[in-house]
């Protein structure tokens, strides 16, 4: 085998530098798909199982590799963040070749309620046969809520289709409905407008609907304008902006040819620096292409790492900065009136920690009227000991009283017995007034 060319692909000076290169990207977009396509019929020879869900009924290897529908990704790392917060609906980029062009996967519709609407609109004459073949279920928002509550049956919703599209009125509430298992994948539910598209005026603008005269607009739009909006929804590449530095996009399937994929890389990489980056390709560092289980190839890379040249700090600004940065790590102490900047040393701080500390005494101040509260909680629990005490006497007391009256009606053998109280009254010296009860058996002998 002939060794592969590692020359570098140069630009033309008189070109500009914000724009990708034909030949790089035709380079990188060959390399990738020939080390998928090399990648997948290794693990078919090493594997001791058969594939039977790969299509091998003409025994061709082209036809093997033509089902190879791994996604191709192109990364697009930004020098600052294009927006703040994530979103959930995506921004649409058109691609000359669609990612979901076969005429064998299938659609689910997610509609508005009620869906009988959307039904009659898909099952009209007017629709697209072999578009209205591919949509195998259209499902309202209520028979959503009520018939996919289980994780099982979300699961099995999500294996019986390949796409899900969902009326964009209703995208924002779709999380709380179907979870997490469809927003970990590739197959969140892509919105789609199926509204009526609004008059315009004369100057050719869109137009908000007067709701005093009574003319509401329709649930649905009509046949042709659905089966439009579909079409440009699955043959566009969807974007999510999320606040970071790095946004990935599906461009591509395995099994395009290399220049499908370089028009998709082209057509992508135009649309996200014009709609969605910030000072456009100043602010763009590196645009990669990768498969699921590959590294990341570049396709372009920027000459700076900065988007102005104010962010650029000359030497002098550099050293205040890093000066800045080590006198957040000290603290400021005052001793006798007199502040003094500190350093924290990081050992020194270990050793004190690392030997046990001296409680100190809890200083109580004398009042002379008022009690600590480690005094009142002190008393409090020898009160309660002394009240237990109290008790268990009392009941040995009672029940040697309960015995001497038994030997006393022994005694007597049926004689009255009377009993006497005396109650004795004594005054302590703080005030305070203690009641004393003294029970007195006299036995009455006949």
């Amino acid at each position: 085998m002939a060794p592969e060319s590692t020359a570098l692909v140069t630009r033309d000076p008189n070109e500009s530098p914000y724009q990708l290169v034909t030949n790089q990207t035709l380079k990188a977009s060959t390399a990738l798909l020939k080390h998928i396509k090399s990648e997948a019929k290794r693990k078919e020879t090493e594997s001791t199982t058969k594939n039977l869900l790969a299509n091998h009924d003409n025994g061709s290897d082209e036809d093997a590799s033509a089902d190879n529908d791994e996604p191709i990704w192109l990364t697009l790392t930004t020098k600052k963040h294009i927006v703040d917060k994530k979103r959930l609906k995506p921004g649409k980029i058109t691609v000359p070749h669609s990612l979901n062009s076969s005429p064998s996967s299938t659609v689910c519709l997610i509609t508005a309620d009620p869906q009988r609407a959307f039904k009659d609109t898909i099952a009209h004459a007017s629709f697209p046969p072999a578009l209205s073949k591919r949509i195998t279920r259209v499902i309202g928002m209520k028979k959503l809520q009520g018939r996919y509550k289980s994780f099982e049956s979300r699961r099995q919703l999500l294996h019986e289709h390949d796409v899900f599209l969902a009326d964009d009125r209703i995208i924002t509430r779709l999380p709380q409905v179907l979870g997490k298992t469809f927003y970990k994948g590739s197959k969140k539910p892509v919105p789609v407008n199926l509204e009526a598209y609004k008059p315009k005026d004369a100057n050719g603008k869109r137009q908000k609907p007067d709701k005093t005269d009574g003319n509401k607009r329709a649930v649905v739009a009509q046949p042709q304008q659905v089966a439009r909006e579909i079409e440009r929804t699955l043959s566009a590449a969807q974007v999510y902006p999320s606040p970071s530095a790095t946004t990935s996009v599906r461009i591509g399937l395995a099994s395009f040819t290399p220049q499908q994929l370089v028009e998709n890389i082209e057509a992508v990489v135009a649309g996200l620096v014009e709609k969605f980056v910030t000072k456009k390709w100043r602010n763009v560092r590196a645009v990669h292409i990768k498969g699921p289980n590959t590294m990341a190839l570049p396709v372009w890379l920027a000459d700076e790492l900065w988007v102005d040249e104010r962010d650029v700090l000359d030497d002098e600004e550099a050293a205040r900065a890093i000066e800045a940065g080590q006198q957040k790590g000290k603290k400021r102490k005052v001793r006798d009136g007199e502040a003094t900047d500190v350093a924290e040393d990081q050992t020194q701080v270990k050793v004190q920690s690392a030997e046990p500390k001296a409680k100190k005494p809890k200083k109580i101040e004398d009042t002379g009227t008022s009690k600590p509260e480690g005094a009142d909680r002190k008393a409090k629990k020898i009160k309660k000991i002394e009240d237990a005490d109290m008790n268990k006497e009392m009941a040995l007391r009672r029940e040697k009283l309960r015995a001497q009256k038994a030997e006393a009606r022994e005694a007597a053998d049926g004689d009255v017995i009377s009993v006497k109280k005396t109650k004795v009254v004594k005054t302590t010296t703080d005030g305070k007034v203690k009641v004393k009860t003294k029970k007195t058996s006299v036995v009455a002998v006949p």
